[in-house]
């Protein structure tokens, strides 16, 4: 089974659902992207560039939308048997965490060895399996919502909302990511999933209305933009509504690039999201690191450089193994199946 699966393609006869939803995949993981480069580059040259403006105007809806996105199509496989389901939604996941954050460590062992001693590097090795390492935190937490949601499908969804409301707008900060993240993201996801026939209600009516959605759009960045600036976003209450206002803004805009092709290879990157989000901090390490020594350009820029390397690089590393022996890094081996894998379409969108 390829990485890159979806079941977007079920959503719906037309071509253009599949289209939005890798756009809006393409968004998240561009900015996702950007926001870890820009803030590196950032803490090393050790001052701010204007993208920091950027970067804290898409904080409030950037992972949202991921998570909401991510339980959208969930409606339709959560009945499939426990040993089948598992194998998607948690064995799949699985494997590439455990598969790239080993590679990380490989990365950065030696650095954290030279600072904090080979034990501790061990002992934080061993920690990721049950504290997600790095930015790898949002493939390990999608299992545990995929199991949760199919454990609570017997609950009435106006609870299980509430509860993931609840525990948003707590802010839980305990230490443990499994736990502060599961709080703070749970509600996208389930929201994805409660109301995914809303959301391609909301995408169809966007396409038909184009001129209405822009303004509505334009409404919602002011609103979103005076949030950030007056530092209320991140508050009570305010942060799940952002959230959730932001995500229905990122499927409308998505909706709107779907109808021209100029913004195809941003519907590309969203086909092969997770690819991205697996790969990107080995370009963008490197593409760093360079761009600091040379010092040729202002830190705003080299966050722009900075991300399209991370983009980009994750991209020709997946071109450059998908027909080699390496492409266990991207797909995964049938050895680490549960079930019987799936027949793969001709064109697969990025879950």
């Amino acid at each position: 089974m390829a990485l890159h699966t979806d079941p977007a393609g079920a959503a719906g006869p037309g071509r253009a659902r599949v289209d939005w939803v890798d756009y809006a995949k393409g968004f998240c993981i561009v900015f996702v992207v950007m926001m870890h480069s820009t803030l590196g580059v950032e803490e090393a040259a050790g001052k701010s560039g204007w993208m920091h403006v950027l970067v804290e105007f898409a904080r409030p809806f950037r992972m949202p939308d991921f998570f909401m996105i991510s339980g959208l199509f969930l409606a339709q496989v959560i009945d499939r048997p426990w040993r089948q389901y598992l194998d998607r939604k948690v064995v799949h996941f699985a494997y590439f965490y455990v598969l790239w954050m080993t590679i990380q460590f490989a990365f950065k062992a030696p650095g954290m060895a030279a600072s904090m001693g080979t034990a501790e590097v061990v002992r934080l090795y061993f920690l990721s399996f049950i504290d997600p390492f790095g930015t790898l935190w949002f493939i390990y937490l999608l299992p545990i919502f995929f199991v949760v949601v199919k454990l609570a499908r017997r609950v009435p969804v106006p609870l299980i909302w509430a509860i993931g409301a609840a525990l948003e707008i707590a802010h839980i900060e305990t230490g443990w990511m499994v736990i502060d993240e599961f709080a703070n993201r749970f509600v996208f996801f389930y929201t994805g999933y409660i109301f995914a026939s809303s959301i391609f209600a909301l995408t169809a009516r966007v396409q038909a209305q184009p001129g209405l959605a822009a303004l509505g759009l334009l409404g919602w960045a002011l609103v979103n933009g005076a949030a950030v600036a007056a530092g209320v976003a991140a508050l009570p209450f305010i942060s799940l509504v952002l959230g959730l206002i932001g995500a229905a803004a990122v499927v409308s805009i998505a909706a709107l690039m779907a109808k021209s092709d100029v913004f195809k290879p941003l519907r590309y990157c969203g086909r092969n999201s997770i690819v991205i989000y697996l790969a990107f901090f080995l370009p963008m390490a490197i593409s760093r690191t360079l761009l600091l020594r040379l010092d040729l350009f202002d830190v705003g820029t080299m966050s722009v450089l900075i991300t399209a390397s991370g983009v980009i690089g994750s991209l020709l590393l997946f071109w450059a193994v998908r027909n080699t022996p390496a492409k266990f890094l991207f797909e995964r081996p049938l050895r680490f199946h549960l079930a019987e894998p799936k027949a793969k379409p001709a064109l697969q969108a990025a879950e």
